[in-house]
């Protein structure tokens, strides 16, 4: 077999030597354009996971590896002068240099042939003389961007400048330092990677101090402001040196050929094409913030050399296994990174937080560090930002109780509303006391009804609940009764909505959003414009007369809701339903005072929310959920979504319920775990009014992971809720808490704790004789 490797990085160098080694008799050859001893960037981190593999794959380079790295626990954040550590993380790193010089000597002694100072021939031309073609030639790949639609290639560029710079001399921690300058926040990120060891040092003198990377990074309009745009490597390096200078305890910056560059996102859809296969880089990039960029390569390597010796002969199925086992995995890196990335772009919003809270926030910014590892890493550091929380001894954050208006919940937990398409006329019947019962039982702090229609129109499906006749209020009294009196302490909610153009349509089970295939009633919505063009129903746009009775129905409703004993009420503003599409441009093409502007398309909202308001009981707190973006183009923005929820905060909701999307149906959802929570985070952090945090959070570790870092003040599971309607009972039992916070129910006390499992192990002899 011959093998062709494009770019002499990292990747592509350990690629070379683990096929080559793997079988002698192949030809594999690799092409760099610069120098062996050339390259950009100066250290690099790999974690403990892919120095197993190396060490697993090729002891040798293992070996070489653990002779140069340099490893560290602590990271230590300066906050406004401030410097707080925290331990237990486990780094180890070394220089990007020596790393590609161990490669480069592997590669040697196996006899891989090393054509550097040299591009390598067109692709084309390798692909037709070689067998496989690895592209590694990094994020600006020449070989990806001469199939675009092949590999189907997404990029996408940040909002942040940032510069790769060295110290001569070794920190002795991972370093964040931030910098608040008359032209904005700037951010120091800088770890070691070469010890402090004799001989001669970079400039000149007898022993050398050890090195660090040392990247500096700020907003696009903080760098021009700053006139960082004007300056050459060695100004910026001068420059960056004098604003972080007691982090370097004055010393100076060198560079490395570098200049100031957007971050870039590499995403492809497909990661071969033919005999041509992306890896590193060329196939998909992860922040620098997270450390993944060269781990990423290196495990690539690993995987496309495993699948190769796995699929003898079979080239395209051996390229798909390589896809099929990297990809997840590369995926989950990307969405932490993205976390990161994004949160590091927001970082002004989260200075006045207290320096241990912004700490842990940073901490655990990418969603993969939660509150739980982290108080096994550092029990000390974990236990200050929790008392600084307000957490009583023993009591983790998600149960501290919280002031929403007049209303004190218990804990922190929300059960998120759920349709359950089962009412009949708009009755909740036995499912629902069932439904809702349990989970009051199950020991959230607030427990919210599916949206409840405010009219026979106003449904989703026919299965949908309402709240527009005394038969219906009846039955929901019926379930807030058994709520208050069996699972006292539970807060019950009511959401109340109005389906607009996503009304007449099919329960769930029976074909999403497809319309009725009888018995359809009119809609009405912001603009006449169908959810699925050419199969839903198209609405009439309101005139004023028509957007006055849905206002008054919503007033009806909140009246029965406020004697059906509801403590508190929701108003649904959010997935494209009828409030939701007034707020969105992609479905308010108006063009009176009910549309256009921002302004102008909040105006019947907040209308609305008015009106209930004045009949709302004033002692009972009223929120309102949002869709903070469309995930679509043209839709509504983060930036929109702060204002919209500044403006209800206005008009007196206690809290803004933050969810995402299902505005129309060309959405691009970037799902993953936690993936709504940053948008309740920015409203929260930019606004100040509180916010309900909802969209795959899925364990408790994550709840108290949010809460603690400032990022919401309440957190609403709904799937978890299905899986387990005591999940918020277990989770304390799970943390060994037991206040009153979440109190059992008194006959299911004797269950309180979790029940014995089958032993597992085996007693181990006591003596050994001889």
């Amino acid at each position: 077999m011959r093998i062709a490797v494009i770019g002499g990085g990292p990747g592509g160098l350990y690629a070379a030597a683990l096929l080559k080694r793997l079988d002698p008799d192949r030809q594999v050859d690799v092409w760099e354009r610069t120098a062996a001893a050339d390259t950009f960037g100066f250290g690099v981190v790999l974690s403990d996971e892919t120095l197993g593999g190396i060490e697993h794959a090729d002891p040798e380079v293992y070996r070489a590896l653990q002779r140069e790295f340099v490893r560290w626990d602590d990271i230590e954040v300066v906050h406004r002068g401030r410097l707080l550590t925290s331990g237990g993380h486990g780094f180890a790193a070394l220089g990007r240099r020596r790393l590609l010089e161990i490669l480069q000597d592997r590669c040697a002694g196996l006899g891989v042939g090393l054509h550097t100072q040299r591009q390598a021939p067109p692709v084309e031309e390798l692909s037709a003389g070689y067998d496989l073609v690895i592209a590694a030639d990094g994020v600006h790949s020449r070989t990806r961007e001469a199939y675009p639609e092949a590999f189907g290639t997404r990029i996408e560029s940040h909002r942040c400048r940032y510069i790769w710079l060295a110290a001569d001399f070794a920190f002795d921690a991972f370093r964040f330092e931030i910098a608040e300058t008359e032209h904005g926040v700037m951010q120091l990120h800088a770890y070691p990677f070469s010890r402090p060891s004799p001989g001669t040092s970079p400039l000149g003198a007898q022993h050398s101090a050890g090195s660090s990377t040392v990247i500096v990074e700020m907003r696009e309009e903080v760098w021009r402001a700053a006139g960082f745009d004007l300056c050459d490597e060695a100004e910026s390096a001068l420059r960056c040196a004098k604003i972080f200078s007691e982090a370097l305890r004055g010393r100076p910056l060198r560079g490395n050929a570098s200049t100031w560059t957007v971050f870039r996102t590499v995403v492809n859809d497909r990661w071969s094409h033919g005999n041509v296969v992306l890896l590193g880089d060329a196939a998909h990039t992860a922040h620098f913030s997270i450390g993944s960029g060269t781990k990423l390569a290196v495990e690539d390597a690993l995987g496309l050399a495993a699948c190769l010796e796995e699929h003898p002969g079979d080239l395209p199925g051996a390229l798909a296994a390589y896809e099929a086992e990297r990809r997840p995995v590369v995926a989950s890196t990307q969405r932490a990174a993205a976390a990161s990335l994004r949160w590091f772009e927001e970082l002004a919003g989260y200075l006045d937080q207290p320096p241990r809270q912004f700490a842990f926030n940073l901490l655990t910014r990418s969603r993969r560090v939660t509150h739980d590892n982290l108080r096994l890493r550092d029990p000390r550091f974990t236990g200050a930002v929790e008392r600084e929380f307000g957490c009583p001894e023993g009591t983790p954050p998600m149960f501290t109780p919280f002031r929403l208006g007049g209303l004190t919940l218990r804990n922190r937990v929300v059960v998120s509303p759920m349709d359950l398409y089962s009412a009949v006329d708009g009755v909740p019947g036995d499912l629902h006391l069932v439904h809702l019962g349990a989970r009051a039982l199950g020991g959230a702090g607030l427990v919210m009804t599916e949206m409840v229609c405010v009219s026979p129109e106003g449904r989703i499906t026919p299965g949908c609940a309402g709240l527009y006749t005394d038969e219906q209020a009846a039955a929901w009294r019926r379930i807030t009764d058994f709520a208050h009196q069996q699972a006292p302490g539970t807060a019950l909610g009511v959401q109340l909505g109005h389906s607009g153009r996503k009304g007449s349509t099919r329960r769930m089970w029976e074909g999403m959003d497809q319309p009725l295939e009888s018995g359809n009633w009119p809609l009405g919505a912001a603009s006449a414009l169908p959810y699925l063009a050419g199969t839903s129903q198209v609405p009439h746009e309101l005139d004023p007369a028509g957007l006055a009775a849905i206002r008054d129905q919503f007033v009806s409703a909140a009246v029965r809701a406020a004697d059906c004993g509801f403590d508190l009420l929701e108003l649904h503003c959010a997935h494209g339903y009828l409030l939701s599409g007034f707020l969105s441009p992609l479905t308010n093409h108006r063009t009176d005072g009910y549309g256009g502007t921002l302004a102008g398309r909040l105006r019947f909202p907040l209308e609305v929310f008015d009106a209930v308001r004045q009949v709302w009981p004033a002692d009972r707190p009223m929120t309102v959920r949002i869709s903070a973006t469309d995930w679509a183009e043209g839709g509504t923005t983060a930036e929109d979504a702060v204002a919209i929820a500044a403006a209800f905060a206005a008009h007196g909701t206690a809290a803004v319920d933050v969810s995402t999307g299902q505005v129309v149906a060309e959405e691009r959802p970037e799902y993953g775990r936690s993936y709504q929570t940053p948008y309740a985070d920015r409203i929260r952090n930019e606004t100040g009014v509180p916010v309900i945090a909802v969209g795959a959070i899925s364990s408790w570790e994550d709840v108290n992971s949010l809460l603690l870092a400032g990022r919401a003040d309440l957190c609403a599971l709904a799937r978890p809720h299905l899986y387990d309607p005591h999940w918020t009972l277990h989770a304390a039992a799970e943390q060994s808490y037991t206040g009153p916070a979440a109190p059992w129910p008194a006959p299911y006390r004797a269950g309180s704790r979790r029940p014995p499992t089958p032993r597992t192990d085996t007693p181990k002899p006591r003596l050994t004789l001889p």
